[in-house]
């Protein structure tokens, strides 16, 4: 590895779905979210949220948070498989154990049976700022690290898959035909 890279484990669904863990709020409120890099928003169900989905998984209660700051602008995201829609708030984001102040979607409404199905309490969106839904900064971009980079590393074993940030492996793989392989 290379400089100061953290480890931060990777929940593996049946090599379908992975989740990581974000904390939001002072004191940090925990949640299971998909670390998605074709989008750029970080979300979280409310615990003002009235749907069937949020009264299964973990909810973000601003009143549990000193550093929670109300901002209230309308955010929806549509998904092929339905959609979230609440508003914008302003609070710390802790990922990898590096905080950084932030607006997120807090989420009042859902639709579509994938988000029941799913055990995600969340998205962190780790693409670009330019495609975020109401030009919102990134998580990466409202941190303070330097270096903005990350790598994924899913094994076989799921107990053994990791993401990596900031920075990325440059040792343990080697190349076999078009794919880079972890030994």
């Amino acid at each position: 590895m290379v400089g100061d890279i953290h480890e931060v484990p990777v929940i593996d669904r049946m090599n379908t779905q992975y989740f990581v863990e974000v904390g939001i709020g002072t004191p940090a409120q925990y949640f299971k979210v998909v670390p998605d890099t074709g989008s750029s928003n970080l979300w979280a169900y409310s615990s003002n949220c009235k749907a069937i989905v949020c009264k299964t998984h973990n909810t973000y209660n601003a009143d549990d948070s000193s550093t929670f700051e109300p901002e209230g602008e309308k955010f929806e995201i549509l998904y092929g498989s339905g959609g979230i829609s609440g508003l914008t708030s302003i609070d710390i984001a802790t990922f990898a154990d590096f905080p950084a102040e932030m607006t997120f979607g807090e989420i009042y409404k859902v639709n579509g049976a994938t988000f029941l199905a799913s055990p995600m309490d969340g998205i962190i969106g780790l693409a670009y700022d330019t495609i975020s839904v109401n030009n919102l900064p990134t998580w990466l971009m409202a941190s303070d690290l330097e270096d903005k980079s990350f790598g994924f590393y899913l094994h076989n074993n799921p107990e053994e898959s990791y993401m990596t940030v900031p920075g990325f492996e440059t040792e343990g793989y080697t190349l076999k035909g078009k794919h880079n392989v972890i030994e």
